[in-house]
Formats: structure tokens, C-alpha cells, sequence
């Protein structure tokens, strides 16, 4: 039973429909046994039937007049609901008092067309308390959304900080790095081998102290980043080139702490060390109608694969990064992979832009 409440909580379409059809019914069954306490004829039963059925055909278009406005600033939210409740509530009215005379007063007509609208006051707080209700109900499932996208970004969060320190802490990697320390030790360069670990040891303490649950300004991350390709520079010494061009106004963004390590990892990985004459790696940042947008480009020999498969095929750069964009933002992020002219990969980023308050 509790598996089925859940499905039927989770299809929100299926829900609302539900919910429709039995407060409907409640307000039918309600009225009715008030009408057996005035002694009203049997027929009187059919008058509230076609009411309550009236009352749930003009409630639909409701639904999707709220879907369409829900963004809208607060006090037009209010000035709409007011004027949608009140209409809904007059046209109720007409259809009641119609059916009401036809049904229970044999054809009755009043003299004056006004006398169609009465109740429309005592209508106009059933469909405002509709409305209360529908924004009440849909306000707590987002809520719940985003309790649950605030759970599943703690979970990511996690897992990608465990890939990040596995990462750091891999053997083929310390020993790239520590290897390239020691032969600068062995042909005298100590004060370059003593930045070089410098740079690796404050790299790591960057990926401790940030975890990937929290934001952090663009221009902490590009540090970081600096620290990560300053190290790999030691292994590819020229054949290594990278060029960082962020905005002004996009060094304040605040994003996801350590989403572009992964992905210029793949870059290196992937297309520079596979070039004999090197490559380059281009970094650009720039904010466009209220989203940060950050482009990772190369010039390595790309994929043979298609870009959908390259993305289901798994891996930490490409796949673990979409992954917590998806979980951080929802619907409100981009993340396009495809191939860069003339060759290479393309990547590119767009979320909303949060502003830092300082570097």
C-alpha cells in the first residue's frame, strides 16, 4: 500500500486528479447531508451532482491559468488568483442557479438576468480556497523536490570528493608528480622542485578543505586549477599550453568547488598526452543573460565516438561532472559536449549566476 501512496505522490498529474475528483465529492457529500436536515426533495441530490460536477470542469482551466503564471512577481500572483476566483465563481454561480430552477423549480425563470449571480460571493471563497489550496499543495511538492535535490547533491557531493581524493592519491599520479620533483632535485633545480611541491601540497590541501557540496567564487577555482596544470606543466613541460581567459564579472560567479579539475584531467588525459608536438588547452568564462558560461576546449585528436555515447560510457571528467551539475541545479544547467573546430573537444557549462561577494 505504502509503494502504491508513493507512486501515485511521485505522477503529480495522476495525483491531481485524484485529489480533484475526491474534493469534489466531499463537497457534493457535504451538501448533502446539510440538505437533509432542511428536508429537501430526492432531486435535490442531482442539483448537487451537476453543481459539484460544474465546479470541477471550471476548476481545470485554473490549473494551467496558475502553471502559466507561477513565476510571475508576487503581487500579480495575487491580483490574478483574486480575479480568476471571482470569474470562476460567477460563472459557477450562473450554472448552479440554472440548474437549481430547471431541476428543483421546474423551469423557474427570475425577472431580473442578476438573479443568475447569486451566491457568487459564497462561490468566490470556495474557488479562492481552491486556489489556496492548489498553491499550498504545489509550494510543499517543492519543498519535498528540494529536500530531495538537496540529498541527492549531498550524495553526489560525497561520492565525487571520494573520486577526487582517490585521484589525488593515486599511484600513477603521485609518482608522475614525485618523480618529476626528484629529477629536478638530481639535475639542481631545488628551488623549482621546492615550488613544485609547494604547488602539489597546497593543490591537496585545496581539494580538503573545499568540499564539492558548497560553492566557491570562479576565481578560487581557477587558483586551484593553476595549482593542477603548474604541475602537470612539470611533465609536459612545452608541450603544454593553456590559456585562461575568464571575465571580470565571471571571476565573482560562484560554482561547484573542483567541477573543472575532472574535465581538463580528460582534456590532458585524452587529447595532449596523446599528441607527440603537445597541445593546447583554452579555458574562457564569460556571463550571458543571468548564466556563467565556462567553455574548456582542446586540440587533441577528439573521440570516434558519438558524443551521447561518450557520455554513457562512463568516467570521472565527463560523466561525474554532469552528474552534480544535474543534482546542484535541476533543470537549470547546460552541459554540452561536443567536437571543437578544427579538432579536439569542446566542452560547455552554463548555470544560473550566483554572485560572490569577494575573491
Amino acid at each position: 500500500m505504502n509503494k502504491r501512496w508513493k507512486n501515485l505522490l511521485d505522477d503529480r498529474n495522476r495525483f491531481f486528479w485524484v485529489l480533484q475528483a475526491a474534493g469534489w465529492s466531499g463537497y457534493a457529500l457535504v451538501h448533502y447531508i446539510g440538505s437533509l436536515m432542511h428536508e429537501m426533495r430526492d432531486i435535490y441530490a442531482l442539483v448537487l451532482i451537476l453543481g459539484a460536477y460544474a465546479g470541477f470542469l471550471i476548476t481545470v482551466p485554473l490549473r494551467h491559468l496558475y502553471r502559466r503564471i507561477w513565476d510571475v512577481q508576487p503581487w500579480q500572483l495575487i491580483i490574478v488568483v483574486l480575479a480568476a476566483s471571482y470569474l470562476s465563481a460567477a460563472c459557477w454561480a450562473v450554472i448552479d442557479n440554472a440548474t437549481y430552477w430547471e431541476i428543483y423549480k421546474f423551469g423557474f425563470r427570475p425577472e431580473n438576468s442578476w438573479f443568475y449571480f447569486k451566491n457568487s460571493i459564497a462561490k468566490f471563497y470556495i474557488m479562492l480556497s481552491w486556489s489556496g489550496l492548489y498553491f499550498g499543495i504545489k509550494y510543499y511538492q517543492m519543498l519535498q523536490d528540494e529536500k530531495q535535490k538537496a540529498l541527492m547533491a549531498t550524495s553526489m557531493a560525497h561520492q565525487a570528493q571520494l573520486k577526487m581524493l582517490r585521484y589525488q592519491l593515486n599511484p600513477h599520479f603521485l609518482f608522475n608528480t614525485l618523480n618529476a620533483i626528484s629529477t629536478l632535485i638530481l639535475v639542481g633545480e631545488n628551488d623549482l622542485a621546492n615550488r613544485m611541491m609547494s604547488k602539489l601540497s597546497l593543490f591537496l590541501r585545496f581539494s580538503l578543505d573545499n568540499e564539492p557540496i558548497k560553492k566557491i567564487p570562479l576565481g578560487r577555482e581557477i587558483d586551484a586549477i593553476n595549482l593542477y596544470l603548474d604541475i602537470e606543466k612539470v611533465r609536459f613541460d612545452e608541450r603544454l599550453q593553456v590559456t585562461i581567459d575568464i571575465s571580470e564579472q565571471a571571476l565573482r560567479a560562484l560554482v561547484p568547488s573542483l567541477f573543472l579539475q575532472p574535465l581538463i584531467e580528460n582534456a590532458i588525459k585524452y587529447g595532449i598526452a596523446k599528441l607527440e608536438e603537445g597541445g593546447r588547452i583554452d579555458i574562457l568564462g564569460y556571463c550571458e543573460h543571468d548564466q556563467l558560461v565556462v567553455v574548456i576546449s582542446d586540440n587533441g585528436p577528439g573521440t570516434n565516438k558519438p558524443i551521447e555515447q561518450l557520455l554513457g560510457s562512463g568516467g570521472v571528467g565527463l560523466v561525474n561532472t554532469r552528474d552534480r551539475l544535474q543534482a546542484l541545479f535541476g533543470k537549470h544547467y547546460s552541459f554540452t559536449v561536443a567536437s571543437n573546430d578544427p579538432q579536439g573537444l569542446r566542452i560547455e557549462i552554463r548555470i544560473p549566476y550566483e554572485q560572490a561577494n569577494t575573491l
